[in-house]
């Protein structure tokens, strides 16, 4: 079921009626367990089974830590755990990409030896689950967590609808002792939530489905396309994805907000990123801070030599990449961030304090980089980003952009740009948190509006869901 759906809004304000309702927090969660299913379900029911088969498994390799004495039965029930999901994730994800690569590779040295693939979709949210349910088995064997012993309490937060498929990816120390607490019916958190989710739906609506348009013209078309072309598409992808991704986490974390439940912040303002390092500290926080405290650290972190500390931040993004997606593009690109991170780091870019004129050139060449490594992250293949890259410096020719989709993108993007610029540098002006009823409701009513005027209703999914 999409955010952007009509199902959705109508399955949304039932699903809190009915939660506030419920007297018992018993019967409150395991109604929203249920409803979380029935969400789920609308994609494609079978694939319930496998969100069902990561938390059966998670959750008994929990339990088996907790009861374990010693260390190395600890780590046996948390080996199993990340092997049995893992190899799910592989199955279903990553089988046909390895099978595909390695036959070509064979293929290169001469040996025939064809691989057989299987027709499995990529089941919706599956990276997203999988990573916040061996998050919880992690944590419960470093002790930062207590093992949860209500199955459908732990069931609940591996598959709470607002961020089942698309995040944040939420940590079990924040957000499964909430569901141990009855949430009570709160008009401050409900508008407070209701203004989140209007802003995330302008993003996604308005901006990242307006720019879509052309990308996706261009993108999917390279050879009815010149440089100018690339070069725009290029430059507008960016907003694009953010508007989309940050759009998405926005009205998860205001579904929640509204029923009672904070969510993690995902996105802090990142195309204001005077570094690429301040830019994953204001990126996808959920996932690049997961990959931190689980990747990152356990492979040694910076506590080891230079140069072992730079191989386990490349690796790092280099897996991080692979993360979004089967495909040697997205490989690249995480592998671009890795280095770009590495060099940053070793001439001492990643701490520095910047100011005036030099830290407009560091933004500047930051968003250069962010927007070259997206060339690689958007296109299908590593020789249509090659195309793309040589056709901006050997082809510039003056792109066509229909003058109603221009305005609307520029529109969009100065609406978008204000907000950013009031949030990032504090100004004090207040529109949806003002304390006057007046104005607050003035700018519900008007973006409200302008999502019905400007944005592209036709329901396009997430680009985040293939992930």
């Amino acid at each position: 079921m999409l955010f952007n759906s009509l199902n959705f809004l109508l399955f949304f304000p039932v699903v809190c009626i009915i939660y506030f309702a419920i007297p018992a927090l018993k019967w409150r969660n395991i109604f929203l367990l249920a409803a979380s299913y029935w969400f789920y379900m609308n994609w494609k029911p079978a694939y319930a089974l496998l969100l069902l088969t990561s938390t059966a498994v998670t959750y008994v390799a929990a339990l088996g830590i907790d009861r374990c004495a010693g260390r190395r039965g600890k780590r046996a029930w948390l080996t199993a755990s990340l092997v049995l999901n893992l190899a799910i994730l592989f199955l279903f994800k990553y089988y046909n990409f390895a099978a595909e690569s390695l036959s070509l590779l064979l293929e290169h040295l001469g040996i025939a030896l064809p691989m057989p693939e299987f027709g499995l979709l990529l089941p919706v949210g599956i990276s997203f689950y999988t990573f916040q349910a061996l998050g919880y088995s992690i944590d419960v064997y470093r002790g930062q967590t207590a093992v949860e012993k209500n199955f459908f309490t732990y069931a609940l937060f591996v598959s709470f609808f607002p961020q089942l498929v698309a995040g944040p990816i939420e940590r079990s120390t924040h957000l499964l002792p909430q569901f141990k607490v009855k949430q009570r019916f709160d008009y401050d958190a409900v508008m407070a939530g209701i203004r989140l989710m209007i802003w995330g739906y302008f993003l996604k609506l308005a901006l990242a489905d307006r720019c879509g348009t052309y990308v996706d013209a261009v993108y999917n078309n390279l050879t009815q396309h010149n440089g100018g072309s690339y070069l725009l598409a290029s430059l507008i992808f960016p907003f694009q994805i953010y508007g989309d991704f940050a759009g998405y986490s926005l009205v998860a974390i205001g579904t929640a907000r509204v029923m009672g439940f904070r969510l993690m912040d995902n996105f802090r303002r990142p195309y204001f990123a005077a570094t690429v390092t301040d830019f994953w500290h204001r990126w996808h926080i959920s996932l690049s801070t997961w990959f931190k405290d689980y990747v990152y650290i356990p492979l040694g972190g910076n506590r080891v030599g230079k140069a072992r500390g730079y191989f386990n931040l490349l690796v790092t993004f280099i897996v991080s990449g692979a993360w979004h997606g089967a495909n040697w593009t997205f490989i690249v690109w995480g592998a671009l961030h890795g280095i770009i991170l590495c060099i940053e780091k070793f001439l001492g870019f990643a701490k520095a304090q910047l100011s005036g004129a030099r830290k407009f050139f560091h933004w500047f060449v930051t968003f250069c980089l962010v927007v070259l490594a997206w060339i690689f992250f958007r296109a299908e293949t590593l020789s249509d980003a090659g195309r793309i890259i040589k056709g901006i410096f050997t082809n510039l020719e003056m792109p066509y952009l229909p003058l109603a989709d221009c305005m609307a993108i520029f529109m969009a993007l100065s609406i978008v740009l204000f907000k950013e610029c009031k949030d990032e540098f504090h100004w004090n002006i207040h529109l949806s948190d003002s304390r006057y009823w007046v104005v607050r409701h003035t700018y519900i009513a008007a973006a409200i509006c302008y999502i019905l005027l400007f944005g592209v209703l036709n329901g396009d999914q997430f680009i985040y869901f293939q992930f």
